[in-house]
């Protein structure tokens, strides 16, 4: 039948038989009527508000106010190698410039002291810091709470009671939980390092408020925190000079951990995982060869028989 059709197309006699419907649908758009001068005026048409869209998706993308901020660069941290493991000596100098300087007004309420125990610090270290704090505790026997020196698994606690005295003690501002801040930050690591080193005096045309600082990292430039990070505004225990760069980049390691604690433990399973992968490729590759050899090397012969 297909066939048939096809010949009857070919040899014209459906065109002939139904002429007019061809006319009609060719007739039904009215395209085939316009002059050439309104073809080229609606494809100018076209192209301009194609263009002109183009040009107010940028122009709207670059004045946002969320968008008046410099973007951190890329540095090279330890920790980005596939198999390289976080700096725990520089995560214990971290922890030490977060207890002198970041817990004025910054909280850690998801890490507990039990977490600094072999990470940052030894057991009887992280319980000697635990009973620096005193923690409301009860009710007892008779009913009351009490305080009572802290233990490991106590949390870090916040430097305010709630958010409301927290916003009052910083011109209605709330310091954010640093507990998973390079998480919650884009190009978390390389955010904090260069927001803490990137204050200065706001350019030309840029109004500060009263009470408020410029930092081109932070977004719309107005920042509410002042700096903290100076040159040896703290002492570190095993001596390391505490420049300000050094400051910046200890307490960025020590909340690259207490963001992804996992960090070590993920690093150690891809060596562990790459391992197995590699020995069972060889022993797959091993088994398909000692499978196959057999029926890679048999030859068949024809061999005909002779006649007598």
């Amino acid at each position: 039948m297909a066939a048939s059709l096809g010949r009857v197309c070919k040899s014209g006699l459906l065109k002939s038989n139904y002429g007019p419907l061809f006319s009609q649908v060719h007739n039904f758009s009215t395209a085939n009527q316009w002059s050439r001068s309104k073809k080229v005026l609606l494809t100018c048409l076209g192209v301009t508000a194609g263009g002109i869209s183009t040009l107010i998706y940028t122009l709207d993308s670059s004045v946002k106010a969320d968008e008046l901020v410099a973007h951190a660069p890329n540095y090279k941290w330890d920790f980005y190698g596939v198999i390289s493991a976080l700096d725990h000596a520089s995560m214990r100098r971290g922890w030490e410039v977060y207890k002198n300087v970041c817990s004025a007004c910054h909280s850690l309420q998801y890490v507990a002291y039990r977490h600094l125990v072999g990470v940052t610090h030894t057991e009887d270290e992280a319980k000697a810091l635990a009973e620096e704090i005193e923690v409301k505790d009860g009710p007892d026997e008779t009913g009351n709470y009490f305080m009572r020196p802290g233990k490991l698994s106590d949390y870090i606690p916040s430097p305010y009671p709630n958010e409301e005295a927290a916003r009052a003690a910083n011109n209605g501002g709330y310091p954010p939980d640093l507990s998973y801040i390079v998480n919650a930050r884009h190009n978390g690591e390389n955010y904090v390092f260069s927001l803490l080193t990137g204050y200065m005096e706001p350019p030309a045309g840029i109004p500060i408020r009263e009470g408020q600082y410029f930092n081109p990292y932070f977004p719309g430039g107005g920042i509410g925190m002042a700096q903290v990070v100076f040159d040896e505004v703290l002492e570190f225990e095993d001596g390391t000079p505490a420049t300000a760069s050094q400051i910046a980049k200890d307490i960025t390691t020590f909340l690259m951990w207490t963001s992804n604690c996992e960090h070590d433990d993920r690093k150690r399973l891809t060596i562990k995982g790459t391992a197995v992968f590699v020995a069972l490729t060889a022993l797959l590759f091993y088994m398909k060869r000692h499978k196959w050899t057999t029926i890679k090397n048999t030859k068949i012969l024809f061999t005909p028989k002779t006649r007598k």
